[in-house]
């Protein structure tokens, strides 16, 4: 691996606000803002809008859209082609 093409890659808390979660993990971000974490050491923190705990996909909260209505809407509006 060729030296100094790299960034550096460390420690750093992402802090998920909406759900109120935090993990530390490694990575190459970085921020100006830091976290004292449960071990008492302080790291840069990045705050993201969404995680795993506030994803609506793993919380089971996912919308589902009533598609029906929309075919509805397009056939009166273009007229039943096709069929038999």
């Amino acid at each position: 691996m060729r030296n100094e093409i790299h960034p550096p890659y460390g420690p750093v808390v992402f802090r998920d606000r909406a759900a109120d979660y935090a993990f530390l993990t490694r990575s190459t971000m970085s921020s100006d803002r830091t976290i004292e974490w449960e071990d008492g050491v302080t790291y840069p923190v990045v705050d993201v809008e969404i995680s795993d705990v506030s994803h609506p996909f793993y919380t089971g909260t996912a919308r589902v859209l009533d598609t029906a209505g929309r075919v509805e809407r397009f056939e009166r509006r273009y007229g039943k082609q096709g069929g038999a």
